[in-house]
């Protein structure tokens, strides 16, 4: 069975007929999306026979095709990061590898000019580097903006209709959405500006799932950041909406 909860990444503003009242969006003309996730420690969790969980960072584009860039955990200890298009797994990072205690950037970039998404991963620890791009060219009229981000976790589990405790206890900050810059420059120029709301979301099927989401704060970069560990939450974090 398959499993999900966290929470859509949204803007707030006031609109422009009465500033007093605020509304709730994904920003348009959205081309990057980027986190920072710290592995904070190691559960003693063990995941069921042939099952697996992920901590995501996943853009939506206006097809509703979903990009990934995920830590993944597995039932036989082999943990990862990898890059998945359209649920299907793309490319497992082979340089940057998860440890605990470590930081690590990720960063999806919609290439309409070069036709590819781009998944950059960055340990900010040892200065490791990788880079995969996936070619869209075989995708009809593939749409290269964002119509939502999704973070929180997501859990495959093949033995029994349930989630299962979370292995790592991992810190997620920097939430961040990329606009297009100065592209006759750099192609790849974006300036980032980060979300200031979050809107729960999850997949129903559970009244409760084994993990907690909390100690939601704003840092002095500005940016969302809260901690996913073991508890008990029936839907993700809502914030500002």
């Amino acid at each position: 069975m398959h499993y999900w909860v966290g929470s859509h990444c949204l803007v707030i503003d006031s609109e422009k007929s009465n500033p007093k009242r605020l509304k709730s969006f994904f920003p348009l003309g959205v081309i990057s999306v980027a986190d920072r996730i710290t592995i904070v420690n190691e559960k003693m969790n063990k995941i069921p026979g042939r099952s697996w969980m992920l901590y995501l960072l996943e853009i939506f584009n206006t097809q509703y095709i979903a990009l990934e860039l995920n830590l993944i955990c597995q039932f036989d200890g082999q943990d990862y990061f990898e890059a998945i298009f359209r649920g299907v797994n793309q490319y497992r990072f082979v340089h940057v590898l998860p440890v605990v205690g470590h930081t690590y950037n990720r960063q999806l970039f919609l290439d309409s000019h070069k036709q590819t998404v781009r998944y950059t991963l960055t340990d900010k620890d040892s200065g490791q580097h990788e880079i995969y791009d996936l070619s869209t060219k075989n995708v009809a009229e593939f749409n290269f903006q964002g119509s939502r981000q999704f973070t929180g976790i997501e859990w495959w589990n093949k033995m029994r209709n349930s989630p299962y405790p979370i292995k790592y206890e991992v810190e997620i900050s920097q939430l961040l959405f990329g606009l297009r810059d100065n592209p006759a420059e750099d192609d790849y120029s974006t300036t980032f500006y980060p979300y200031n709301a979050l809107l729960p979301n999850d997949d129903g099927l559970m009244a409760l799932y084994p993990v907690s989401m909390r100690d939601l704060k704003i840092k002095d970069d500005g940016c969302i950041s809260y901690l996913i560990t073991s508890g008990r939450c029936s839907t993700g974090i809502r914030y500002g909406c």
